[in-house]
């Protein structure tokens, strides 16, 4: 473990570091070496021009799409693209980043038990391997769609949670969400940070994540990995997230640091993760392992991380069974995120699931989603031309922003409230039998605080 020299002289995610590579060598002697590399992927990670053919194959690039495609980013190397650049809607799948972020609530139950749990390293365990569900639905090559300015998205009918996102700025694109049940609350201040590398980019998470277990008051704070997404326009398109998760109670001083591996040649150690929990001493309690498109197991481990005699790995996550050849590579979750049927009464006009670009791409026309595209985003820049012209400042419906600035590993974060207003609107039309039935398909598509936006 890390001397108290070096984490007062390094700081928290440094000390987490040099104990990381303490604990590198023996973890995969003891744990990986248990479960071997079955069923290896292979992989080129440079990319070659090779695959080019069969990822035409797949629809998403033709060889002209990629030459013009390349002509229009080689001059961005080393920039941030979040924003700055509009992309062809060949790339893109049915979905927003809004949606993207409820695909946390998949696996609801492992924060349910974290929360009725009164172990409190059962509690990182739980907690984490929620964290770590998310990356099966991560891996896939294709861009959600950026949120309009006002952008909602709304779900309900999902083991009782209710979820609503807000696309709160625009520059720099920021999105907050919040998601609650009986057993816990979730906050998130999204901001995406990029650099562009040519064939790939790598993707910073410049966000707060928080999750409140309710029976105990436990309040859990979670720093995920880097993604970098490889061979963007030259061979087969994938993704990796190779770094540290550390998910910390706050309340105890306890946290849980799970290192995934990068993807090597062969496809050596993707997927693969493994950690520990610790007490606030940094002495480990747990040892966790498993591959993030699959499952995580446990075990209870001595001062040294090594499995206490008597004890066995023990499975707490498995992915879900997913539909088979789906063309966006989809859950059955992710479809439920896309389908009315987890939307509420009397959707927002300004939900996700009815953007008309986002709608034309799910049901195959790329030509009219382009067109759909630019039109919103040309009513976006007209909408903030009338802003200026009445000197308003754009205020976020559902989130109040703060004075809090959090520091992160990639910068530091505006973060902002969720305000409450989302949960007495949607009390007052989920009790009102005097309001109109509206068939939530019929209604369009309105993020607008102003009008005049054609």
């Amino acid at each position: 473990m890390a001397s108290k020299d070096q984490k007062q002289g390094g700081g928290f995610f440094s000390s987490i570091a040099s104990s990381l590579s303490n604990f590198g060598n023996a973890m995969h002697k003891s744990v990986n070496g248990m479960i071997g590399y079955e069923g290896l992927e292979v992989i080129n990670p440079e990319g070659t021009a090779e695959d080019a053919e069969e990822e035409a194959q797949r629809g998403r690039w033709k060889q002209e799409d990629r030459d013009s495609y390349w002509k229009m980013m080689h001059k961005y190397i080393g920039s941030d693209v979040t924003s700055m650049v509009t992309l062809p809607v060949f790339i893109f799948e049915p979905m927003t980043m809004l949606q993207k972020m409820a695909e946390l609530m998949e696996y609801p139950y492992l924060l349910d038990q974290a929360d009725e749990c009164e172990d409190p390293y059962m509690r990182l365990v739980y907690a984490s391997s929620w964290a770590i569900s998310v990356y099966f639905a991560y891996q896939r090559t294709w861009k959600p769609f950026n949120p309009i300015l006002g952008e909602t998205y709304e779900m309900a009918n999902h083991g009782g949670i209710t979820f609503i996102a807000e696309q709160v700025s625009h520059h720099p694109p920021m999105s907050a969400g919040h998601a609650e049940n009986e057993h816990f609350t979730y906050d998130v201040t999204s901001k995406l940070k990029t650099k562009f590398l040519g064939n790939s980019v790598d993707v910073y998470p410049v966000g707060r994540t928080r999750v409140t277990l309710k029976r105990d008051g436990v309040v859990l704070d979670l720093v995920p990995p880097p993604t970098k997404v490889n061979n963007l326009i030259f061979g087969r398109t994938w993704v990796d997230s190779p770094g540290e998760m550390i998910m910390t109670n706050l309340t105890t001083g306890d946290k849980v640091v799970l290192y995934f591996q990068p993807c090597g040649w062969f496809g050596a150690g993707r997927y693969e993760v493994d950690g520990y929990v610790y007490n606030a001493a940094e002495e480990p309690k747990i040892l966790m392992t498993g591959k993030w498109n699959e499952s995580m197991s446990y075990q209870p481990c001595d001062m040294e991380g090594e499995p206490l005699q008597g004890t066995e790995l023990k499975e707490v996550w498995r992915v879900a069974a997913v539909p088979p050849n789906d063309k966006f590579q989809y859950t059955y979750f992710a479809h439920k995120i896309n389908s009315f049927d987890t939307a509420p009464r009397k959707l927002l006009a300004s939900d996700s699931r009815l953007r008309p670009d986002r709608y034309a791409l799910e049901k195959g026309d790329l030509s009219k989603a382009g067109a759909e595209k630019s039109s919103l985003e040309e009513r976006q820049r007209a909408e903030k031309r009338n802003r200026e012209v009445k000197g308003h400042q754009f205020a976020p419906r559902w989130f109040d922003f703060t004075d809090e600035i959090t520091p992160t590993p990639w910068g530091d974060l505006e973060v902002y409230q969720y305000n409450g207003k989302y949960t007495t609107h949607r009390a007052a039309v989920n009790s009102s039998d005097g309001i109109e039935e509206v068939d939530n398909r019929s209604i369009e598509f309105n993020p607008w605080q102003y009008g005049s936006v054609e």
